[in-house]
């Protein structure tokens, strides 16, 4: 079965809203979402240069280089000689701030779990069992 255009960018859409509006909901002030994007590409992809880091988010490098440095005077994210080029340096998740985006993650879970109750149980279970289409997709990609 193929999904035709117009379908495949309303599920696009809609799945952004509903990150977006989780993350809204359940950052609100304490995390900026550049910097919730910069834990979450390290924690996927590495250690990693800002330059990369400004290509995945996407973002400027100046916007990049910002976002780490705020990490970095928070604890979340720490430097170190890049083993490749010496002169460069590459941006490494620290514990804090592997804990810090686990907690995001679990702050958006509570947020879903409150709006799931709008849903019928059979709906419920319905979404539940997509979660491992949507994960392979995502894994897709990479």
């Amino acid at each position: 079965m193929t999904i035709g255009d117009d379908a495949a960018l309303q599920l696009v859409i809609s799945l952004h809203r509903l990150t977006r509006s989780l993350r809204r909901s359940a950052t609100a002030d304490s995390i900026q979402l550049t910097h919730i994007a910069v834990l979450a590409l390290l924690t996927q992809r590495g250690p990693s240069r800002i330059g990369q880091i400004a290509q995945w988010v996407p973002c400027s490098q100046p916007t990049a280089t910002a976002a780490v440095l705020g990490l970095e005077s928070a604890g979340l994210v720490r430097r170190e000689a890049d083993p490749q080029d010496r002169r460069a340096s590459r941006v490494l998740l620290t514990e804090e701030g592997t804990a810090t985006l686990a907690n995001v993650a679990r702050g958006e879970a509570q947020v879903l779990a409150r709006r799931l109750t709008a849903l019928q149980p059979d709906e419920i279970r319905r979404l539940v069992e997509v979660e491992p289409l949507l994960r392979r997709l995502a894994e897709a990609g990479d």
